[in-house]
């Protein structure tokens, strides 16, 4: 009533963080298949488990050697890589600008998941569906909850580290402080 105009949108790192958790799940489903038990520093894919939750544009070139080398030896049925290709065009569909863009992102990204064919795959799959419209108001506006998470995690820290304000007052004022402090213009 009062914002009629208002429209949901998504945080790109919780969906971000939901593919990561789907990729670690995978790798830890796939070790417990392939060797009947967990992941040991010896294994690649567990001693590369961070690269894999890294984003793939941002890897170097050993680093791209090093993640080839766990699809090579760690990966022999080949669903590993298939779960980081679902990962990184999720990452690549919330990189657009344009509702087109996400469009034909999408596409190719229900390919990925038909092809993972792997539960946590389709899981993320589903929740890519039913949260849709409200990925497309990321990619229309922009808008993201990152400012207000920053700030709530600040006051949290300041709440931590007070021990247990005795004064209420004192509480309110080191919050405003800090918010003052990192608004203001040097």
């Amino acid at each position: 009533m009062w914002l009629p105009r208002t429209a949901v949108s998504v945080d790109a790192f919780h969906l971000v963080q939901l593919a990561n958790n789907a990729l670690t799940e995978a790798r830890q489903r796939l070790s417990q298949q392939v060797r009947g038990r967990r992941g040991r520093a010896a294994d690649p894919a567990w001693a590369n488990r961070r690269l894999l939750l890294r984003a793939g544009d941002t890897l170097s070139k050993a680093g791209l050697d090093r993640l080839a080398d766990v699809f090579l030896k760690d990966d022999p049925t080949g669903k590993l890589q298939a779960a980081w290709n679902v990962k990184e065009q999720l990452r690549l569909l919330l990189g657009t600008s344009s509702l087109q863009d996400a469009a034909a992102a999408r596409e190719k990204l229900q390919i990925l998941v038909e092809a993972a064919s792997m539960p946590e795959t389709n899981r993320l799959w589903r929740t890519i569906n039913k949260w849709w419209k409200e990925i497309e108001v990321l990619i229309v506006t922009g808008a993201t909850t990152a400012k207000v998470e920053a700030n709530n995690t600040a006051i949290k820290h300041i709440k931590r580290t007070g021990r247990g304000f005795v004064n209420s007052w004192n509480y309110s004022t080191r919050v405003m402080l800090r918010s003052a402090a990192r608004t203001t213009v040097c």
